[in-house]
């Protein structure tokens, strides 16, 4: 190239722009840059740039970005800057694009319901082992753990198979997730995703049964396509993890690599976690709280009780866990795109540390209680087609098939027969789905079906001579499926700019069948269930702004959940000394759902308001005392246990309230701060009584400064009473590992920061539950981390 062709190259390069986060400075694409004189306009790439020559003579040129700080500088400011221009975040944007309302992106606040986004940014920074773990730092999910390789989300009193699951548009919620505490959320891989949604209350008009208490919806990160021409992109992260109270070591790393139309992305995770060190620091009315005493080890052949040294490291809690996933994505043109996308994750075994605690006469009931790896496979494809046609403008079509794998095994204290239970299930879904907009009017509809093939085994093993013979199974040992069919339709009008109309309807069918073969075991009065439901939901919902940073929502919706092959047909003890038989009988459940919210903006940087809601619950699957064979109790694992079901309880309220404020002080410094409150009952002829999985009031506020290159935050988690007259004891409160009188408040204080030490080096150091707190979350059979020490080193290229 000639002297002449290298100044001029050196004079555009000279006016590209780079636009990038103050904290961590990765590059912002999609920022608007714009001037009135001269009239110019311009957007960054996906490496941050743009190019500035039309705005040489500008004496006033803007910065926007959704969810960030505008900011103005004359050209010759942005020259002093060295053409690099840093935006700081804002704390709460109404402003930001959502998918899970209606499966369609749209603006948050043009939807009804009440949703919580966790960004890519925001993951990154809070830097949670775990994905329930993030849940419950977002400070307004609950999560109950009955080991430390699991997660429960609670939400607005809905739990496990109540409340719904789904990554990348495919459903989770299986055949058999169970009514108690579910703890499959540990296998989503946090590390990896683009974002978080969170949907609160009923949303079984775009996703069908289980959606009673909300959605949770993750998006894992897609494959980038080069965005320079002739140019191939490459890109990626990686980071290696410590945590003291666990001996957390987690490392991980992914990678991209993008033509122009072909991209891949590859990420693997792997985490180790030791033994979890509950906290020193006791409530002085409960000092024992939580202490583990003994563990069980196995010396030439027999069991012994062995004295633990540090009552409050929690032994046999230890696990480890891999994540992988692949992505492939074909664009063909800006309108037709075609992803593969491949997950797995595995783990070694992992303890039910809860059985593992329990006493029997005086010695431990288990020798040894886990679960098998947990396994889980996805693979699906996914087409977006946006050339348009005469009923549609998008189509998005996604086929996807999963296999599970998980087991339970258990060995009762000095007993050498070590039992097996195992599950796997197949499962098939397609959903096509379509949005048509038609002057103010946005219409999205579509079809969903969904296959579950369950099949259930069992032996009993016995650890010294390996022999082998046949044991009852948790689900129906003939085979087991579920199949479902949909179709839904949605609409949202924009009668005014101040005036919002949501709706929607879906008509649903869900069929189960169930072989009950071998009757060696209980003698049931039936060889096969099956069901075939029916159920038709809608919402209605209006958003309201009228001027002044106001706004207005209220919402009437209706959820339903089919009754699983884990309600209808398993057999397993639900707490000592209960175990619970199959109930070919039971119907659908379903909730009615009236909620209204308020918030109000104070200069564009001040943020509060609250939303409140009554849910009507009708047919709630409950654990109730029954008869088998004409008796109260029967044997169960050598126990004998009282017989219960899960039978329909008739009817059952919740109602609550969540409030929250986000003040930005400063654009450097933010206050934010939510409070969650719920109260259920179970009605009956007499008095009301508690329904199960209701978390107690808790919340969370939070002090964030962001500076250059710097981040750190200061945050208060905390939670109220709940007392055992508010349990319930048949159901899954676990009152038993609570204290005579119910489950303690508690509150910590935790701190993190991150520091950029270049462009593609972050130091992130944390101390969480900085007092040494020992507390255990509602419903929980295992105590939180004590004082814990995070360090963690991150890298991108």
């Amino acid at each position: 190239m000639s002297l002449m062709g290298l100044l001029f190259a050196w004079a555009g390069l000279a006016q590209t722009v780079t636009v990038v986060d103050i904290t961590d400075l990765k590059p912002l694409a999609f920022v608007t840059i714009f001037s009135e004189n001269p009239a110019a306009t311009a957007i960054t790439n996906e490496g941050g740039q743009a190019d500035l020559r039309a705005f040489r003579s500008a004496d006033s040129i803007q910065f926007s970005h959704v969810g960030y700080f505008d900011k103005t500088l004359s050209f010759q400011d942005i020259e002093k800057l060295n053409f690099t221009v840093r935006l700081s975040e804002r704390a709460y944007s109404m402003k930001e694009v959502v998918i899970s309302a209606s499966r369609f992106e749209e603006k948050r606040e043009d939807v009804a319901q009440a949703i919580r986004v966790i960004s890519a940014k925001e993951l990154a920074f809070i830097n949670q082992q775990t994905t329930p773990d993030v849940l419950q730092n977002s400070g307004e999910v609950l999560v109950q753990k009955s080991q430390q390789g699991g997660g429960s989300p609670i939400i607005r009193g809905f739990e496990a198979n109540k409340v719904l699951l789904v990554v990348d548009g495919v459903r989770l919620n299986n055949a058999i997730y169970r009514g108690g505490h579910l703890q499959n959320s540990i296998t989503l891989d946090n590390t990896i995703l683009e974002k978080a949604e969170i949907v609160f209350g009923p949303g079984s008009v775009v996703y069908g049964s289980d959606a009673l208490g909300g959605v949770m919806h993750f998006h894992t990160k897609n494959p980038k396509l080069a965005y320079e021409e002739g140019k191939m992109h490459t890109s990626g992260q990686a980071f290696a993890r410590y945590a003291s109270a666990n001996t957390e070591l987690s490392s991980h790393i992914d990678f991209n690599l993008g033509w122009k139309k072909f991209a891949s992305l590859t990420s693997l995770t792997y985490s180790s976690f030791d033994d979890l060190r509950q906290g020193g620091r006791r409530n002085p009315f409960y000092e024992d709280f939580g202490n583990r005493d003994f563990y069980v080890e196995r010396f030439q052949d027999k069991d012994s009780m062995v004295v633990n040294e540090d009552p409050n490291v929690q032994v046999t809690s230890a696990y480890r866990q891999w994540d992988v996933l692949q992505k492939f994505l074909y664009q063909p043109s800006e309108q037709v795109s075609h992803i593969l996308n491949f997950q797995y994750s595995s783990s070694s075994d992992v303890p039910r540390y809860d059985r593992l605690t329990q006493l029997s006469g005086g010695v431990p009931r288990y020798a040894e209680w886990y679960y098998g790896p947990q396994d889980r496979l996805l693979s699906s494809y996914t087409l977006k087609w946006g050339k348009g046609a005469r009923l549609f403008d998008n189509l998005r079509l996604i086929a996807a098939y999963q296999h599970i794998e998980e087991s339970r095994n258990d060995r009762r204290f000095r007993n050498d027969q070590l039992n097996h239970r195992i599950e796997k299930l197949d499962i098939f879904s397609l959903n096509i789905d379509f949005n048509k907009d038609i002057n103010r009017h946005e219409i999205r509809f579509g079809l969903e079906g969904t296959y579950n093939k369950v099949n259930s085994t069992a032996f009993a093993e016995n650890i010294v001579d390996g022999k082998t013979e046949a044991l009852d199974t948790r689900y129906p040992d003939g085979g087991s499926t579920m199949q479902s069919v949909a179709g839904y339709i949605t609409h949202s009008f924009e009668i005014s700019p101040r005036w919002i109309l949501n709706d929607g309807i879906r008509l649903s069918y869900v069929g189960l069948q169930a072989q009950f073969v071998d009757k060696t075991f209980f003698d049931f009065p039936f060889t096969e269930a099956r069901q075939d439901h029916t159920a038709l939901n809608g919402n209605i919902g209006m958003v309201f702004m009228p001027g002044e940073n106001w706004r207005f929502t209220v919402i009437g919706s209706s959820g339903f959940r089919a009754p699983n092959v884990d309600d209808l047909g398993k057999v397993f003890e639900s707490v000592p000394g209960a175990v619970v038989l199959p109930n070919p009988d039971l119907e659908p459940e379903y909730t009615y759902n009236l909620e209204a919210g308020i918030s109000k903006t104070v200069a564009e940087k001040v943020t509060i308001g609250g939303t409140g809601y009554y849910t009507w619950y009708r047919n709630a699957i409950t654990t109730q005392p029954g008869a088998f064979n004409g008796q109260d109790s029967i044997l169960f694992d050598g126990v004998l246990s009282q017989v219960t079901y899960n039978t329909n309880a008739g009817e059952a309220y919740l109602y609550g309230a969540n409030v929250y404020l986000s003040a930005d002080v400063t654009d450097q410094f933010s206050i934010t701060s939510t409070l969650n409150y719920t109260y259920g009952r179970i009605k009956t002829d007499s008095i009301d009584l508690p329904l199960d999985h209701i978390p107690p009031v808790f919340g969370k506020t939070s002090f964030q400064l962001k500076l250059p290159k710097f981040n750190a935050e200061f945050w208060v988690m905390y939670n109220g009473w709940k007392y055992l007259k508010d349990f319930n004891m048949l159901g899954e409160d676990n009152f038993g590992f609570a204290t005579p009188n119910g489950m303690p408040a508690w509150m910590t204080l935790n701190l993190r920061t991150s520091y950029q030490i270049s462009p593609n080096f972050q130091l992130q150091l944390a101390l969480d539950n900085i007092l040494d707190t020992n507390y255990r979350v509602f419903a929980s059979n295992i105590s939180a981390p004590g004082r814990n020490f995070i360090a963690t080193l991150r890298g991108t290229f």
